[in-house]
C-alpha cells in the first residue's frame, strides 16, 4: 500500500472519529467549562499516547529536541478547541459547521505560504465540490435555512479557531524533523495540556470533578482517546504523506459522518435531499484520490 493511500485511509478514519465528538460533545458542552474539559482531554490523551510510545520503544530523548516546536503546535490546537467552545456559546451549531467548511481553503493558503504547496486545478475543483456538498448536508438541502445563516460574535470567534486549525496541518510538516507521528503527537499533547492548564486554571479548580454525571465522563474519554489521541496521530500521519489541502478536505465528510452517528444513536434520519450533499462530498474525494495533473 502506497504512502498516499495510507494517508487517505488515515483521514477517512479521522473524519469518522471527529464526527462522533459532535454527537457526544453536544451532550456535555453545557455541563463543564471549555478550558477544564479540554485540559482534561489533552491530559488523558497525552497519557495514552505516552504509554503507546513507550510500549513500542519510540520514546527517545532526541525526539524532544527544540521543544518550542511542540509549544507552537500544542498552542494552535489548544486555541482551536477553546475558541470553538467559546464560539458555540452564542453560535448555532449549523452556523458553526458552515464556518468550519472554510478550513480546507484556509489550509491550502497556509500550505502555500509555509510549504509552497500549490493547489492544482483538479484539487481546487475537488475542494469546491466538497464545500458545496458539505454545506448542502449542513443546511439539510433547504435554501431557506441557508439564507438564515448569520455571522455573529460566536461565528467570528470560531472562525479565529478555524484559522488556528488550518495553520496546524502544514505546520506539522514544516516543524517535523523525522520524528514518528506518535512521538510528535505526544509532544504536542503535553505542550497543549500545559498551555491549557495555565489558561484555564481557575476553571479547572472550580470544577467539581467527583460530581460530574456519567455522560460527561463518557464524553470526556471519547474526546480524549478517540477524538484526540487517535485523531491527532492519524492527522499527523496523513500530513506527512499528503498535501495540506487534501488532508483538510476530509473535514467535508464530517457532516455526513455526523448523520450516521445520529442515526446510530437513535436520533432519526435526515430528509432524502441530504443524500445529494453526501454524493457531492464523495465525488470530491474521488477527485482527490486521483493523481494531480
Amino acid at each position: 500500500m502506497s504512502p498516499r493511500v495510507q494517508g487517505h485511509l488515515a483521514m477517512l478514519s479521522f473524519s469518522a472519529l471527529v464526527a462522533g465528538s459532535f454527537s457526544l460533545g453536544a451532550q456535555v458542552a453545557n455541563q463543564i467549562a471549555p478550558a477544564a474539559i479540554n485540559a482534561a482531554r489533552f491530559a488523558i490523551a497525552a497519557v495514552v499516547i505516552g504509554l503507546l510510545a513507550t510500549a513500542t520503544g519510540k520514546m527517545r530523548r532526541q525526539a524532544f529536541v527544540a521543544p518550542w516546536r511542540y509549544l507552537v503546535l500544542g498552542g494552535l490546537f489548544a486555541a482551536y478547541f477553546v475558541l470553538m467552545f467559546e464560539g458555540l456559546k452564542t453560535a448555532a451549531p449549523v452556523s458553526a459547521a458552515a464556518v468550519f467548511t472554510l478550513t480546507p481553503i484556509l489550509t491550502g493558503l497556509f500550505g502555500w505560504w509555509l510549504l509552497r504547496q500549490v493547489t492544482s486545478p483538479r484539487m481546487a475543483l475537488a475542494l469546491a465540490i466538497g464545500a458545496a456538498g458539505a454545506l448542502w448536508v449542513i443546511f439539510d438541502g433547504d435554501w431557506q435555512t441557508a439564507r438564515a445563516f448569520h455571522i455573529g460574535k460566536g461565528e467570528a470567534v470560531y472562525f479565529l479557531g478555524c484559522i488556528a486549525h488550518a495553520a496546524y496541518t502544514p505546520m506539522v510538516r514544516r516543524l517535523n524533523r523525522g520524528e514518528p507521528a506518535v512521538i510528535f503527537t505526544f509532544g504536542m499533547l503535553l505542550a497543549g495540556f500545559l498551555l491549557l492548564t495555565l489558561y484555564g486554571w481557575s476553571d479547572i479548580r472550580a470544577t467539581d470533578w467527583a460530581a460530574l454525571p456519567p455522560i460527561v465522563w463518557i464524553g470526556l474519554f471519547y474526546l480524549a482517546i478517540f477524538a484526540s489521541a487517535a485523531t491527532f496521530v492519524l492527522l499527523q500521519f496523513a500530513t506527512l504523506r499528503l498535501p495540506a489541502a487534501k488532508v483538510m478536505a476530509y473535514t467535508y465528510l464530517t457532516p455526513s459522518w455526523v448523520i450516521l452517528w445520529e442515526i446510530a444513536l437513535g436520533h432519526g434520519a435526515p430528509s432524502g435531499l441530504v443524500l445529494v450533499g453526501i454524493v457531492l462530498t464523495v465525488v470530491a474525494l474521488v477527485l482527490l484520490l486521483e493523481q494531480d495533473g
